[in-house]
């Protein structure tokens, strides 16, 4: 599992990009902000769009380096300083019945979701579609994709808030190299299943497999999505099983008001080597959370997004240290202009141990007031 050990007066950030919000693969059905730019710049067919996404972050405990100073996020990790987060750009065309989507991107984000993959750092997502025209609405896809998991998606424009949840950075992998497929079983219910290297690796690191199964059920006022992933995931032996269940609810009882809960638990059976070289299955590492998130549309421009969630690492697999956390965050979100979105954003994480890190010594908490701008429209053809 990839760990991210990471990442009051403030200063306004000011950054530019340049793309549309690219709309998902019916494999991913995350709850997402409401889309706000305009449609990707389309050419015979092939939709060009991306973004670029910058914020000034303020960090109250000022830990003795900027960089990875606030720790346990995703993306924002850059303490009192100014930093791009990412400058993206999607190229994609929709299966007809065969299509494809390629997403690279730069910037500190890309490095940490492809660390372990110095020869693929840039890319996000790259993965062909087939979609035959009578199998009732059956769609197979191959290569890399995002993760189904989590109420979060890497690009802060598609979530409610700016920083992402503990859940998205500890509890869930990013993204998945293999073969997917999903399909309409009612009206309302869709089903997947996903055959995959793992977690977060191009190259696997072991002979085993994972699989997963995705479902959604979508209704006038509420979606249910869940995820389970299962499969050997230990380094260089197909001993020990990690297992992953993912929920999502998503309340939608009124255009103005939206809300969802999200749970996560997961647990890995651990592997050592022993003095011949062989392997043994060890220990039990587990982790559980659940985020409870908030969406008020204001007005057209403005929203707020009130977020609480508490994480649970007892043996310490996801953060380093067997503790238990908490965080609450409220985001203020204004929309400049079609495709330029504006953030402010309080968040303040607990832990019941003396974990963040400050000048005078660690202590068990840690306040952020952070800015950000995001643009993301593209050119008129």
């Amino acid at each position: 599992m990839t760990t991210a050990t990471n990442r009051f007066p403030a200063v306004l950030l000011a950054i530019v990009c340049i793309g549309a919000g690219v709309p998902r693969s019916p494999a991913q059905t995350q709850p997402t902000a409401p889309q706000l730019s305009a449609p990707a710049w389309n050419l015979d067919g092939i939709q060009f769009s991306g973004l670029i996404d910058g914020y000034y972050n303020y960090n109250a405990n000022h830990p003795a380096q900027s960089d990875d100073g606030n720790q346990l996020r995703n993306f924002d990790f850059n303490s009192n300083a100014f930093s791009l987060s990412m400058a993206k750009l999607t190229v994609s065309y929709d299966p007809a019945p065969v299509g494809f989507r390629v997403d690279l991107g730069f910037g500190k984000a890309f490095n940490t979701i492809l660390a372990s993959e110095p020869d693929f750092k840039y890319l996000e997502q790259a993965y062909v579609s087939y979609k035959p025209k009578r199998a009732g609405g059956l769609e197979v896809d191959l290569g890399e994709f995002v993760t189904s998991a989590g109420a979060e998606v890497i690009e802060a424009k598609d979530n409610w808030n700016y920083s992402r949840s503990l859940l998205f950075a500890l509890a869930i992998p990013y993204y998945h190299v293999g073969a997917r497929a999903s399909m309409p079983v009612t009206h309302d219910f869709t089903a997947g299943v996903q055959l995959v290297n793992g977690w977060n690796n191009f190259t696997d690191n072991n002979s085993g497999k994972t699989v997963g199964l995705t479902g959604a059920w979508t209704r006038p006022k509420f979606t249910l999505n869940t995820n389970y992933y299962v499969g050997p995931e230990n380094n260089h032996t197909n001993l020990g099983y990690r297992n992953l269940f993912d929920g999502v609810l998503l309340l939608t009882p009124t255009p103005k008001l939206n809300a969802y809960i999200n749970y996560d638990y997961g647990q890995n059976r651990n592997a050592i080597q022993t003095a011949s070289g062989a392997y043994r299955v060890s220990t039990l590492s587990r982790w559980q959370g659940v985020a409870l998130d908030l969406r008020y549309q204001a007005t057209t421009k403005i929203a707020f997004s009130p977020r609480w969630e508490h994480f649970s690492d007892p043996e310490g697999f996801s953060t380093g240290s067997a503790q238990n956390l908490r965080e609450f965050t409220l985001t203020g979100e204004y929309k400049i202009h079609e495709g330029v979105l504006s953030r402010i954003e309080y968040r303040r994480d607990h832990s019941d141990q003396d974990f963040f890190q400050r000048a005078s010594g660690n202590v068990p908490s840690q306040s952020t007031l952070e800015v950000a701008l995001i643009a993301f429209f593209s050119p008129k053809r």
